[in-house]
Formats: structure tokens, C-alpha cells, sequence
């Protein structure tokens, strides 16, 4: 067991330092080729594609086959330029910095025709001395190369063997040798995502002037007093003093409301360095700490931090406060082999409920706040507790993580390593290590992140020889995953944070991996650690399919997105499933046949005449059998986290994959491009409810499971339903006596023979019925219904073709969708196009003659625009 305690500070703004000045070379750039055959102004933050784009001069680039057509765009070199002033005396300054937060990714910069540095990782922040180059007046060039010509010279250079892959799949039609690179891995391509290796300045860019000293970075590591249970913190700030004489003075830390404030004397001998601060926090008062969502507040402090040094130097910094602990939990577990693997937060432990994040935007500049914004609420409002960011993508920006703080989303980090191998040579691990150290003190602050992580699936990648490596290479594969993992990144994450949990690679042994060497001989280890399951080939609404494992950090199923998403970047000729766009959007090999085969094994598969709306449907389709899959699926994961089965069991987490869409594509997410959310999502605002009935069946035997992810105990009664696929009328219906279903547990509740069950409902047979179930706990706590199918539907015996209506009213920002049906209606789906919001319920089961929908606009929105865009659509309307 590994005791992770800390106490989390958000950083906000720093009031502007008495010896500092700041100007940032935001706005307007002007950017050409190689050539000089193009050149156009450009925005910065920003990056090729988007500026040729607002200027017209490429459409859009998601749009039909526009990621083949533009591929030429990051395989020329780029320019950068732009002059500018200093509003201010430069000569008054003794030190002068170029301050690049992040740069997409290899360049040589010049200010006033003189190199001042070169970059190669796109994850880190890069700061040029200035003081003898700049003037009044400044000429800026960043010379951008070819991200794909640089990272195939990199993997020409690395002679003594192959680091493969060194190309993906020939269906993602992406670059080769991403992993001799530092930046975004699926930028390169995919199997979700297209190929668009941007170029640019993609976050902030200024110029830094100060004098004496100057506030580097300002982090801190927690410290926790087991035998007193006192906190404490201590405080790192890194300065820079170009004053030649030392700079002394006092250094005040103040947290109002837990009524402490503690002062110290500091002295900074000139260069680089570093002040280390104690602060004890006041143990009389009560700390409130801060809790994943659906567990508690999210209660955060504000502190001051004043820097008052001699020579009246004044620097101030704002943040907010977290208290909270985190422990992963590895150990023996009663009538099973291995480990258990689940978090504690605050002493309590959690199951993590949710899913896995990707990049929202292939070009970052067009990723918003709000777009951050809408994507992590649904996250929230879909029960959901923890995100894990994926290791192909990006470390995300802050606003990212302080929305999570603010929401109590859990995040599991990734570093950005996924499914390669890696060179360690001493320029790439020299990058690395830069990159690590940034990312670890910008974003430890924040509660969120529970537990860092090495990267994405390498440690399965060599060990279960996913790439064919040369035989006589290999223990030269296993020096170099221990050196860039193990005595690289886990060696300064343990220096820099010692408040949380990390492991080398997802999915992992964890402490069984660590114990072999780092490199398990079984990574899917159903016994240790976390597991990816994938099986597209087994019938998904076969439970037994499905591992009972210690956590789950990915699993899903493919489905499309609805039709109007899609129509935005396709064309009539499109719309077609047999398409040649449909086929080049799909970068999972044979995943359109998949999903249809899938789909067949319980539903008969549209047929119309019209290519159009046979699409439509079999769009339609594919979310139904996608949100089916991934229900039984969590359902599963979810019901075994109390028990052990022949030695399997206690199941702590279920991530699925993905939670949201680069582009407008078949993929696993639910959400798509731009956030709608597919029927998957809805389902799962139900499967992870803090109170769920699981029906399922075994041998002939049908069994209900109660699972609680509530705080305490409740007393629940659960009502079993069975009703006629030719009535709107109940067949029967059971009531059980009350139980006590115990907080944080998963317990059977009701079983009985699916013989009697149907005996018991009169004429019912498997094909003509089907099974609804809730629970009631009193004082207006109940879950919603959940289903069970006694048999495929398209065996269902009595299902009629439903005719639905919808009257639509308005209560303030709220539209109301009272529905009426004229019978029993499975998989019923509301959809206002292009009209942004969500449902309150979506895809569901109508065995009631009327429903009532809300429906919660992004946008203000009409009740005659919901009217024009409204479609309604159940099973049997794509036959």
C-alpha cells in the first residue's frame, strides 16, 4: 500500500512584479513556405493549416478526403515572422528573455537575424536569453521544419536497429517514425483520427524584462504527518537573480480561511535558484477536502503568497488550496491470486466510473474553453468520476485540468508515449527529461490528477510482441523501455512528486510488472493491475466474454456518428456505407464490417432503397448496437467489484474508450465532433448511476444485482416488470421486500429461474417479452428502469411498428418533449440536427404510452427550430 497525501494549489495570475514587464507577441504573424510561393498573414497562438484556412486559401480541412489532399502542407517547411516594438526603455533591463510556452515542434528561432535557439518538443516551455539581441524595434523569424521530414531523418540517423513501428497501418493512411518525434503521436494518424502534422506557435509567445531577480516557476510537494495528522506543504519556487550583490528579504504565505499565516526570511545568492518553504497549515481548524464527483464538495481555499525582497521588489501569487489523499491499493486478496488495484481517496474507496480523452481538435487553436467546457460537463453529467488522458495526444492545457478540479473528475495522466517503441539516445532522453520535470510542476497543483502513468500499451507492445522485433535486439528493447520509464520519467516523478501514484505503462502489473523487472511477462494479467479488453468478434451481450478483472482502463465498440454530423464534411455521393468516403473515414481495419456483424447477431440490418436513408438507419444502427455492447459490458464491470469468482473479481474501475472525437468519423467515442452526444452516452449516464439494478442471466436463471456507489447505506425494494413486445400494459409485475444494499458494495438481490418468470407472466415466451427492473431507497431515491432482453430483438415475437409524437413547449431555457407512442417502442432516439444541447433521456425503452423528454439547449434555440429539426426514430422504423 502506497500512501499518497496532497495538498493542491491551483495557481492563478501573479499581480505584475514592481521589476518586471511583460509583452506578448500574440496576434498577427506573417507566415510563407519554403519557396516563398506562399505567403499570408497568421494568427499566433495558431499553426499552418487553420491560417490557410481562415484566409480561404484551403477549404476545410476535415472535410471529405481533405487529409490526403493537404498533406503537402506538413511536408514543406514554414516560416514564422513578425516584427514588433518594446513598449517599454529595453536598456533599462538587466535580463531579457523570449518566452515560448509551447511550439509545435522543430524550430530555429532568430530575433534580429541572430539564432538564439533551436526546439524539438512540443511538450515543454522553451526560454531564450535576449539581453544582448533585442532591441526598441524587433525583427522575429521561427523557422518551422517539416515535422514528417524531420522525424524520418531522426529514425535514418538511429543505425544500430529499428525502433519500430515504423509506420502505421496502411488503412490510417498516416506518416511514419511519429516516435522519433516530441510531439502529439496521433497527429501522424490514428485509428480514430486522421494524419495532419501541424506546424506552429500553439500556445502563448512574449517577451520577459526584469531586474534583480525573477519568479521562475512556483510549485510545492505536500507533506503528511502520519503519528500528529498534521498537514504541512512545502513550497518550491525557482528564481532567477541577475543581481550581483544577494537578494534578501521576507516571504509571507497566508490561507485565510484555515486561519494560517507564517513569514520567512529568505536570501538568494546570484543565478539560478531555489527556496524551499515549510508552512505548517493550522491544525485547530477543520480542513475540507476535496472529493471526486458524486462523493462530495469539491472545496478549495485561497492563499497568498508575497515575496517582499530589498530594493522594494514586491512579487505576489494567487492560488487556490486543495486537501485530498490518494492511495493506490495493491495487495492480498482473499480467495484470489495477485493484487488487488483500486484508489482510495481520502481514506475511501473509490470505483472509477468514465471513460478516456483524447485531443478534441487535430488543430488545438480551434479548441475553446467552452468547448472544454461542454465536453467535460457531459462528462460530469453522464455520472462519470475520471477521465484518463490518453498517452498519444497532448498534456492538456490548464484551463483542461482546472475545470476537472472544479467538477471532481479524477484524472488518470498519461506521459505522451503510446504504442512505439522509443530511441534513448542522449539528445531524445535530454528532451524527455525536460519535458517531464515541466509538465510535473505546472501540473501537480491540481487535485484531479490521481496517479501518473509512463504511457500508452508499450509494455504489451514488447512483451507480447506486437511488432515483431528482431530477436537478438530484444534485451536492447527491454534496456531501453527500463531506461526511458524506470530511470528516466518514474526517477523524476518520484523527485518531483511525491504525492501520488506511478506506473510505468497502462495496462500494467503494476507492483507484479515492477517485481519482474518493469516488463511483465503477462500484462493482461486478469489478476494484477489494469487490463484493455477488445473482442469485436464475440456477441457482446454475452457477459462471459467480458474480463473479470481488478480495473478496466479500456474496452468499447465502434459506432458513427449521426448523420448530421457527418453531413457537414461529406458530400451526397457519400452518404452510403459502402462509400469510398465511408470506407477512407474508417481507420480501424474492417471496422465497418465489425459493427454490422455485430449488429446482426441481435438485430436485422436496414433495408431501403434510397442509399441515403439506408445510411441514415445504419448509422442509427450502429450507436444502438455500440450503446448495447458498452452497457452490458460496464454492467459487468460494475457488478463484480464485491465478489471474487474462481479467483476473479473485485472489479474497481471501468474506463471506456473514448470519450470524445478528433474529427467527424467511426470511432469508439460518446461524444462526437464538437460534443452531441451518441446514444452510448446516454446509456451510460444510467450504467454509471451511484444506484443501479444489473439484470442478467446465467444457466437459465435470471438475476438482478443492486450496486451502490452511494456514500452510506439505504434500505431498496426492487420491482421487476415484465411486459408484452404487443402492449403498452404490463404482463406482471414483482415487488421485493426490503434490503440493505451497503454503500460502495455491488449484492444479488432477486434471482429466479427464467422458466418460472415467464410462467409466472401468462402467455410470455423469451421472444414476445421483455424485462424491466428498478430500485426504490425512499425519500425520492430510486434508480431509473433498466431492461433486460430475454432474446434477440430480431427474434422479437408482437413488436409493432410505433408511431410517436411530440408536442414541444418551453419552461424558461428548458424545452419540454411530451411523447405519445402507439406501442411498445425499443431504442427510441430524439434528434433536433445540428441544434446543440442534450436530452434528459435518450435511446430508451417506451413500454409507456406517454413520456416526458427535457431538452437543455447550448445555444438559445426556438420552439418552431426544435419543431423543424425534430426526428424521432425507433427500431422498427429502419425496416
Amino acid at each position: 500500500m502506497r500512501l499518497c497525501l496532497l495538498l493542491l494549489l491551483a495557481l492563478c495570475g501573479a499581480d505584475p512584479a514592481a521589476a518586471a514587464r511583460s509583452h506578448s507577441l500574440r496576434g498577427s504573424w506573417r507566415i510563407r513556405n519554403a519557396n516563398g510561393s506562399l505567403e499570408l498573414p497568421g494568427a499566433v497562438p495558431g499553426c499552418v493549416h487553420t491560417a490557410l484556412f481562415q484566409r480561404n486559401l484551403i477549404q476545410d480541412p476535415y472535410y471529405r478526403f481533405n487529409d490526403l489532399n493537404y498533406r503537402w502542407i506538413s511536408l514543406d517547411n514554414w516560416t514564422y515572422s513578425k516584427e514588433f516594438q518594446i513598449p517599454f526603455d529595453i536598456s533599462k533591463w538587466q535580463r531579457v528573455n523570449l518566452i515560448f510556452e509551447s511550439i509545435d515542434t522543430v524550430t530555429e528561432v532568430l530575433l534580429n537575424n541572430v539564432l538564439i535557439g533551436k526546439t524539438k518538443n512540443m511538450f515543454r516551455r522553451y526560454t531564450f536569453d535576449v539581453t544582448h539581441v533585442v532591441k526598441a524595434r524587433n525583427s522575429i523569424e521561427v523557422r518551422f521544419q517539416s515535422p514528417v521530414l524531420f522525424a524520418a531523418q531522426q529514425s535514418r540517423a538511429h543505425t544500430l536497429y529499428q525502433v519500430p513501428p515504423n509506420c502505421p497501418p496502411r488503412v490510417q493512411e498516416g506518416e511514419c517514425h511519429v516516435n522519433f518525434i516530441r510531439k502529439e503521436q496521433c497527429s501522424f494518424s490514428w485509428d480514430w483520427g486522421p494524419a495532419f502534422p501541424t506546424l506552429g506557435i500553439w500556445q502563448d509567445v512574449r517577451i520577459e524584462a526584469y531586474n534583480i531577480c525573477h519568479l521562475n516557476y512556483f510549485t510545492f510537494s505536500p507533506l503528511y504527518d502520519n503519528s500528529t495528522q498534521d498537514w504541512n506543504l512545502e513550497i518550491e519556487s525557482s528564481f532567477d537573480v541577475v543581481s550581483s550583490e544577494p537578494v534578501s528579504g521576507q516571504v509571507t504565505v497566508e490561507i485565510p480561511k484555515l486561519q494560517t499565516q507564517q513569514t520567512y526570511s529568505v536570501e538568494l545568492q546570484p543565478g539560478e535558484r531555489i527556496v524551499k518553504l515549510f508552512v505548517k497549515i493550522n491544525k485547530t481548524v477543520t480542513v475540507e477536502t476535496w472529493w471526486p464527483h458524486g462523493h462530495g464538495n469539491q472545496t478549495g481555499y485561497n492563499m497568498r503568497v508575497l515575496f517582499k525582497l530589498n530594493k522594494d521588489l514586491k512579487i505576489k501569487k494567487s492560488a487556490k488550496v486543495y486537501f485530498r489523499t490518494v492511495e493506490l491499493i495493491e495487495e492480498p486478496i482473499k480467495g484470489s491470486p495477485g493484487l488487488s488495484f483500486y484508489f482510495k481517496i481520502n481514506g475511501f474507496p473509490i470505483f472509477l466510473k468514465g471513460s478516456n480523452w483524447i485531443p478534441a481538435d487535430s488543430f488545438q487553436d480551434r479548441v475553446t474553453t467552452d468547448l472544454l467546457s461542454l465536453l467535460l460537463r457531459s462528462t460530469v453529467d453522464a455520472n462519470m468520476n475520471a477521465l484518463r488522458v490518453w498517452g498519444g495526444g497532448i498534456y492538456e492545457r490548464d484551463e483542461f485540468y482546472e475545470l476537472c478540479d472544479e467538477l471532481g473528475i479524477m484524472v488518470w495522466q498519461d506521459f505522451m508515449f503510446a504504442c512505439a517503441l522509443y530511441p534513448t539516445d542522449p539528445g531524445f532522453m535530454s528532451s524527455v527529461r525536460a519535458e517531464v520535470a515541466y509538465q510535473i510542476r505546472r501540473l501537480k497543483s491540481h487535485p484531479s490528477i490521481i496517479i501518473w502513468s509512463g504511457n500508452n500499451e508499450n509494455e504489451a507492445a514488447l512483451m507480447m510482441h506486437w511488432f515483431d522485433v528482431d530477436i537478438k535486439h530484444m534485451d536492447t528493447y527491454i534496456k531501453d523501455y527500463v531506461k526511458l520509464y524506470v530511470k528516466n520519467i518514474r526517477k523524476i516523478v518520484l523527485a518531483e512528486d511525491k504525492t501520488r501514484p506511478f506506473i510505468t505503462s497502462s495496462p500494467t502489473n503494476g507492483a507484479e510488472s515492477a517485481a519482474e523487472g518493469w516488463l511483465s511477462k503477462d500484462p493482461y494479467d486478469k489478476c494484477f493491475g489494469d487490463v484493455h479488453f477488445y473482442d469485436y468478434v464475440s456477441d457482446c451481450w454475452d457477459w462471459s466474454t467480458f474480463p473479470k478483472a481488478r480495473f478496466v482502463s479500456e474496452y468499447g465498440y465502434q459506432s458513427w456518428p449521426s448523420f448530421s454530423t457527418v453531413e457537414k464534411v461529406s458530400s451526397k455521393e457519400d452518404w452510403s456505407f459502402g462509400s469510398r468516403f465511408s470506407a477512407h473515414r474508417q481507420h480501424h481495419a474492417g471496422g465497418n464490417e465489425e459493427m454490422l456483424a455485430q449488429a446482426q447477431l441481435h438485430f436485422r440490418l436496414p433495408q431501403h432503397a434510397d442509399p441515403a436513408r439506408l445510411f441514415r438507419d445504419t448509422i442509427y444502427l450502429t450507436q444502438v448496437m455500440q450503446a448495447q455492447c458498452v452497457k452490458v459490458e460496464t454492467e459487468f464491470y460494475r457488478r463484480s467489484r464485491s465478489e471474487i469468482v474462481l479467483g476473479e473479481g473485485h472489479t474497481m474501475g471501468a474506463l471506456y474508450w473514448q470519450l470524445n472525437d478528433i474529427w467527424q468519423a467511426p470511432s469508439w467515442a460518446s461524444l462526437e465532433y464538437g460534443g452531441k452526444w451518441k446514444m452510448l452516452h446516454y446509456f451510460a449516464r444510467h450504467f454509471f448511476a451511484p444506484l443501479l439494478p444489473v439484470g442478467f442471466e446465467n444457466e437459465g436463471v435470471f438475476f438482478v444485482y443492486g450496486v451502490s456507489d452511494l456514500r452510506s447505506d439505504c434500505n431498496v425494494t426492487l420491482t421487476v416488470r415484465v411486459h408484452s413486445w404487443s402492449s403498452l400494459e404490463p404482463v406482471c409485475s414483482h415487488r421485493t421486500q426490503h434490503f440493505v444494499l451497503k454503500a460502495g458494495e455491488a449484492v444479488l438481490l432477486h434471482q429466479e429461474p427464467v422458466s418460472e418468470l415467464l410462467r409466472r407472466c401468462g402467455h410470455c415466451t423469451p421472444q414476445s417479452c421483455v424485462v424491466s427492473f428498478y430500485l426504490s431507497a425512499g425519500s425520492g431515491l430510486s434508480s431509473s428502469a433498466n431492461y433486460h432482453f430475454l432474446s434477440s430483438l430480431k427474434e422479437a415475437v408482437g413488436l409493432q411498428k410505433a408511431h410517436i409524437t411530440a408536442v414541444i413547449s418551453q419552461q424558461n431555457d428548458t424545452f419540454v418533449f411530451d411523447l405519445k407512442t402507439s406501442a411498445v417502442a425499443p431504442f427510441v432516439w430524439l434528434d433536433v440536427g445540428s441544434v446543440p444541447g442534450r436530452f434528459s433521456d435518450n435511446g430508451f425503452l417506451m413500454t409507456e404510452k406517454t413520456r416526458t423528454i427535457l431538452f437543455y439547449p447550448w445555444r438559445p434555440t426556438s420552439r418552431s427550430e426544435l419543431e423543424r429539426a425534430f426526428q424521432v426514430t425507433s427500431l422498427t422504423d429502419i425496416y
